[in-house]
């Protein structure tokens, strides 16, 4: 207010006999208002001897200069403040960068269900492949797909005009060996009448010989025909002996004929069997699932039977064949309940057990697997064999226990080593972070003892901030949660709600230096 009269112009400085003068602290005091400007100024203003800063104040003088000075002044307090500001947040920012931030995770209390992941097919218990052991031309079909069948029932017929003809001759065969142990029946007959003879004649040369050699001795007769008479018996005794001889080759023959009978019957039965054959028929009550042949096909059978129709037995009673990593064979036993979902049916769950695991190997491509058969009831009939089951098998289950992320047993801070817990306020006062490396913390490392049986690390935070390791016992893992034993020492550290790192967000070392001054921006 004190320069309002000069900026309205006139004599003097300000109006009603007031004016502005230079006291003993400066610009501001009021004075009179005296008959001459200079007067005035040689009495009271500070300026003497130097060009005045009021001289004229009417003509656009001394006080038209101060408005650009102090507008210039006001510019550059402006600049510098707002360099100051600049300076103060980045330098607030690089230091809130540099600090490292952490991801964390609380410790949960719940069940950790421990399973085997494996896949597999869905097939019936009882599958039986239908084939045929006589080959022909398909001449009838009785079934097609999804028929339901009874054991004994024809489901196909071969044609069986060929396999009659073998038949007919079967039985021919069979009436002409018959024929020939009649035949033979009759030469052992006279086999036997040519060995009677034989002896009848042997007998009557044996009577004439003792005649003679009686004469002989008396002198009746020559000595020449009592040796006849000898002769004559020793060819009715070879007679008698090729008689007989003749009679056990007739009785051979018999033998030979009725072996003949038996093997025509054989051939007369193989062949009937064939005819028989001819009409396919099912083995067990069940539905066909598979029909491989057509009306008029021709199948010809083998060293292996052609398959013909698959029938499942029972699709109400299931199971599904899946193939178990050999790293996960150990941990299967049969009786473990499954879970298992298939593509037809999405998010659905169906309940299954283990029935089986075999012991024979399958190996493809340097992977060795096992097969294990889940056993469950198809009651309303809507899995159908050949569906692929993604079963999930439960080795083990522990409910209520502490559990904690997988991702924090993989957390490995630099110069972060675990803590002895037993040391009391362990958690203000023994916290080996990435600023307490070098001796102090391999001090710490060195007295540090992990629990008994542990097989994992925990990084908490203390009531600093500060990360704090801690060596730990480990259970059962589920694959993304894993079972949490601490020890009496640690169970106020690893409390159920505290927090454990996970991860790290922003550390030091991801923030890159800068060398010199920062860059400003505008």
């Amino acid at each position: 207010q004190a320069f309002g009269g000069v900026l309205g112009g006139g004599e003097g400085v300000v109006g009603h006999g007031v004016s502005p003068a230079w006291g003993p602290w400066g610009l501001g005091a009021t004075v009179p208002a005296g008959p001459s400007r200079a007067k005035r100024r040689a009495t009271q203003c500070p300026c003497v001897g130097a060009k005045c800063l009021l001289d004229g104040v009417s003509g656009g003088g001394g006080l038209s200069r101060i408005q650009p000075m102090q507008s210039k002044t006001y510019a550059a307090a402006g600049i510098a403040l707002a360099l100051v500001l600049c300076g103060a947040g980045w330098w607030y920012t690089r230091q809130a960068a540099q600090a490292p931030q952490y991801r964390t995770a609380a410790i949960e209390r719940g069940a950790v269900v421990a399973s085997v992941q494996a896949s597999g097919q869905v097939m019936p218990v009882t599958q039986v492949s239908v084939g045929t052991q006589v080959s022909g031309q398909i001449r009838e079909l009785f079934a097609d797909f999804n028929s339901e069948v009874k054991a004994g029932q024809i489901i196909a017929q071969i044609d069986p005009q060929l396999i009659e003809f073998q038949v007919r001759q079967a039985q021919a065969d069979l009436e002409a060996a018959r024929s020939q142990v009649l035949v033979a029946q009759a030469n052992v007959l006279a086999s036997e009448a040519t060995v009677s003879r034989a002896q009848v004649d042997l007998a009557e040369a044996g009577r004439d010989l003792r005649r003679k050699t009686d004469l002989v001795a008396q002198g009746f007769i020559a000595q020449s025909e009592a040796e006849r008479a000898q002769a004559l018996v020793r060819t009715s005794t070879e007679a008698l002996r090729a008689a007989q001889a003749q009679a056990a080759i007739t009785a051979a023959q018999v033998q030979a004929a009725r072996s003949s009978v038996r093997q025509r019957e054989a051939a007369l039965a193989q062949a009937q069997t064939n005819l028989s054959r001819t009409r396919i028929t099912s083995p067990v009550d069940g539905i066909v699932i598979k029909r491989a042949v057509e009306r008029g096909q021709t199948v010809a059978a083998s060293l292996q039977a052609p398959e013909l129709f698959v029938i499942a037995q029972n699709l109400r009673d299931m199971r599904g064949e899946v193939s178990v990593d050999e790293t996960d064979v150990g941990r299967i036993r049969p009786g473990q309940a499954a879970r298992f979902t298939v593509d037809a049916f999405p998010g659905e769950t169906f309940d299954g057990q283990v029935d089986q695991v075999r012991k024979a190997a399958i190996a493809a491509n340097n992977v060795v697997t096992y097969v294990a058969a889940v056993h469950f009831a198809n009651r309303d009939g809507r899995l159908l064999p050949g569906m692929t089951a993604n079963v999930r098998v439960v080795t083990e289950q522990r409910d209520g226990v502490l559990k904690v992320p997988n991702a924090a047993l993989r957390v490995r801070l630099p110069g972060v080593e675990p803590v002895p817990t037993a040391v009391p306020n362990a958690t203000k006062n023994i916290a080996t972070s990435a600023q307490n490396t070098g001796a102090t913390g391999q001090k710490d490392a060195k007295f540090a003892k992990p629990a008994a049986g542990a097989r994992g690390r925990l990084h908490v935070l203390d009531e600093d901030g500060r990360p704090l390791a801690l060596q730990v016992a480990l259970g059962l893992s589920d694959g993304s949660h894993t079972e949490l034993l601490p020890t009496p020492e640690q169970a106020a550290l690893l409390a159920e709600g505290r927090q454990v790192i996970t991860g790290v967000a922003s550390p030091a070392s991801s923030a890159p230096a800068r060398n010199g001054a920062p860059r400003l921006s505008f």
